[in-house]
């Protein structure tokens, strides 16, 4: 395959032994033939390091060329590793300075994108003459590999997998994502890093502040576009476009290679009929999605084109179920998997409000949820990821921030709360589970606001079987609504007491601040009423305190006698006689093969 020593020695180093389908028929073709790669391959499988290696490798044979000007002959290479190692290859020191880099970040790369928050720089601004004072140092160590994502937790991922096969390289990284500290983001480029990790938005800002690290894009000999059809659609990331047209004008380096990685990215849309029949109406292919995005990425030769995904864009160990219920229902469903079926399970939701929503219901309901959204901090974001990746039975609400390319390991579940808009957002939804051959279960709560997105992605991903009906265990449901419906009354009065306290609170101080007096009306309740609501609500809580300390799931007795072996025979929770998700839903299935034969 071609892989460079130093890179052979690191992937020992973290036990991988062998490739990955998308990696054999990539890493050829990249480092030997030095072709633009387009790849489309299922989720895990190993797209990371597909073009993690030839970027290594790239920046390998420039230093090797160009080592009588980037080094100094009279330090030995050893020296020069132990140097870098130092300074970068030390894992604790790179977690650090990651933690740095995300301090500060807020999302998915600066989301509020909109006409006016870039503009075209003019071609003068990258001449060379224009920054003078990087002539030099920044030649003997040039920006040589660039890698885009379209979330901070993605790139912050996909640089702890390029630094994970490059620690024996010297090679540095570095991260650019938005929320960074000025100060942060030049020590980050002063330090010259080969390969760049970024966000579009995050990115073109240093652009245009022209860093003398970033004063040559033209002259990149690898770039990588991560998650490439989510980053071109149109509407999205503005700045990816800015960037791509200084990238590829008359000037840019003809040695430079182009990656284009997505589990989705031969994924067609069917046209509606009505919509065909227009004038100059097209029927969008693969090979016509591929030409449209290698023009608008800037590839211009004949790439290799790798296409693993099946017809169901899903993987083959990827249980697919779903659920349907009313809308007002789909909290009854949510709590009773996750009660009955413990483990590591994401549940996705495409709005935030339903995010923050669901976790105050399931923390009163005592199912300790992690959030993840767009408006929390990166700090706590990146927090609540390291917490779900560490324990064994928890629960991830989250936007569709964390649904693209982020590696978690045995996630079991997948919950779509809310059925996805889109194919591509559902099958990389469910790509967060069923990873790296291991299998892994996606369930859909199917309302009926949901049932138009339901069809068209059946439709688009040209489903051959309908999808199986999730067993559910009708017995407990009563006791579910209860507890469920008691959460719902205590999280609803807390969110008015917690409204009308802020209300009286900022009405209070802009009374003192105009030192004028306010009636007593205009406050939104008084002591008496307040004392009365906080009487209630603590009885509900005791209620509720007392329904959850009462077994849910009870063994199904066969005799009247529950003595006859000799012992009482107790009612036992979930956790100890339930069988796994991926268990109900085969033996389910069984059945109902074994009576379709009877009949």
């Amino acid at each position: 395959l071609f892989v460079p020593e130093p890179v052979l020695r690191a992937l020992s180093y973290v036990g991988f032994s062998a490739p990955t389908p998308i990696q054999a028929l990539a890493l050829p073709s990249a480092i030997r033939d030095n072709m633009d790669v387009l790849g489309a391959a299922e989720t895990g499988s190993g797209k990371t390091l597909a073009f993690a290696i030839p970027m290594i490798h790239s920046v390998l044979q420039w230093q090797k060329s160009n080592s009588s000007t980037t080094r100094n002959d009279s330090v030995s290479k050893e020296s020069h590793q132990h140097h870098d190692e130092k300074i970068w290859e030390n894992e604790d020191e790179a977690e650090k300075l990651n933690r740095q880099q995300a301090e500060d970040s807020g999302d998915e790369d600066d989301a509020s994108l909109t006409t006016g928050s870039a503009t075209v720089l003019e071609n003068s601004e990258f001449d060379s003459s224009a920054n003078t004072h990087s002539i030099g140092s920044h030649k003997k160590r040039p920006l040589l590999g660039l890698v885009l994502t379209p979330t901070r937790e993605l790139a912050v991922q996909v640089k702890h997998h390029i630094d994970a096969v490059a620690r024996f390289t010297g090679i540095k990284t570095a991260i650019l994502v938005g929320g960074m500290a000025a100060q942060k983001q030049e020590r980050v480029l002063n330090r010259k890093p080969e390969i760049v990790i970024a966000t579009p938005g995050r990115l073109w800002e240093l652009v245009k502040e022209r860093h003398p690290h970033l004063s040559n894009l033209r002259q990149l000999r690898c770039l990588v576009i991560d998650e490439a059809d989510r980053m071109v659609e149109k509407g999205h990331f503005l700045e990816l476009s800015q960037l791509l047209e200084i990238l590829n004008d008359s000037q840019y380096n003809p040695q430079r290679q182009t990656f284009v990685f997505s589990a989705t990215l031969t994924l067609v849309h069917q046209i509606p009929t009505r919509v065909l029949q227009k004038k100059n109406a097209k029927k969008m292919d693969k090979k016509t999605k591929l030409e449209l995005l290698m023009e608008k990425v800037g590839i211009k030769g004949k790439p290799k084109v790798i296409d693993l995904t099946r017809k169901e864009a899903t993987v083959e160990t990827l249980t697919e179920t779903r659920i349907h219920c009313n809308t007002n229902e789909k909290d009854y469903y949510l709590y009773y998997f996750l009660l009955q079926y413990p483990g590591r399970t994401m549940v996705f939701a495409n709005s935030i409000d339903c995010v923050k929503r669901l976790s105050s219901l399931l923390t009163i309901l005592n199912c300790d949820p992690l959030p993840l959204h767009a408006n929390m901090h990166q700090k706590q974001r990146l927090k609540n990821l390291e917490r779900f990746a560490e324990r064994e039975s928890c629960v991830l609400l989250t936007t569709d921030v964390a649904a693209r390319g982020l590696d978690i390991p045995n996630v079991q579940h997948v919950i779509h709360y809310q059925v996805p808009r889109t194919s591509e957002l559902y099958v990389h939804r469910s790509g967060r589970t069923a990873r790296a051959a291991s299998e892994g279960l996606s369930l859909l709560l199917i309302g009926p606001d949901d049932l138009i997105n339901f069809r068209k992605i059946y439709k688009t991903l040209e489903k051959s079987e309908e999808l199986p009906f999730f067993p559910v265990e009708t017995k407990c449901m009563t006791s579910i609504k209860e507890r469920v419906n008691l959460a719902r009354q205590i999280e609803k009065a807390e969110f008015f007491n917690s409204r009308a306290r802020h209300h009286d609170s900022w009405l209070q101080q802009a009374a003192e601040a105009l030192e004028i007096d306010i009636d007593d009306d205009m406050f939104m309740g008084n002591e008496q009423e307040e004392s009365q609501k906080q009487k209630m609500l603590k009885g509900m809580k005791k209620q509720l305190k007392h329904m959850l300390s009462q077994p849910l799931f009870k063994v199904l007795m066969k005799t009247k006698y529950p003595t006859q072996s000799g012992k009482l025979l107790l009612p036992q929770t979930s956790t100890s006689i339930s069988e796994s998700a991926l268990g109900a839903v085969s033996k389910q299935q069984a059945k109902k093969k074994k009576s379709m034969k009877l009949k």
